[in-house]
């Protein structure tokens, strides 16, 4: 189910299981909801959540810390730190290595950039963190956002439907 976007982004994803995301409108501050999906972890142990934010007119996949009190998305070469964004709740996602443009069918689409590209979320290690950040089809690369930076990372895990389980 798709929460109603009252207040929020208003957007839609092209999804194939639509109804198996929900994104929950956040602000600076605000609490994490309940049921936001855990996606990595910072170097003091802080467990990093996914989330997707407007930047530039591009929807770009978040890390969301909330100890910072902020989203933070990777474009043009920066971390931009955003205070208004949107987390991901109660969604069943697993995890598959990938490289390069390598995208899965069942790979779950955050946001798009303003040509239309499908962008993805991914994650890599990197400085003693697991950091998620944008998976740029054309680009070839994870980009995550780090120390200020956008950091280009070659090998990664992106973002899947979680498998449904099968009774033997």
């Amino acid at each position: 189910m798709i929460l109603p976007m009252s207040g929020g982004y208003g957007w839609i994803p092209p999804l194939e299981h639509p109804s198996e995301l929900v994104w929950v409108p956040c602000d600076s501050g605000d609490p994490l909801p309940r049921g936001a999906v855990h996606v990595g972890m910072d170097k003091n142990g802080d467990r990093l959540y996914a989330g997707r934010a407007f930047h530039e007119g591009d929807l770009l996949p978040a890390k969301i810390n909330p100890n910072h009190s902020s989203a933070y998305v990777c474009w043009g070469g920066l971390e931009h730190a955003m205070s208004h964004f949107e987390v991901l709740c109660h969604t069943s996602v697993a995890w598959q290595s990938s490289y390069e443009n390598r995208i899965p069918s069942n790979a779950i689409v955050i946001g798009s950039t303003v040509s239309g590209e499908k962008l993805y979320m991914g994650r890599a290690l990197h400085d003693g963190t697991l950091t998620p950040g944008k998976i740029q089809p054309s680009h070839r690369s994870l980009y995550i956002p780090y120390n200020g930076e956008e950091v280009a990372v070659d090998e990664y895990e992106i973002m899947i439907f979680r498998p449904p389980a099968t009774i033997d």
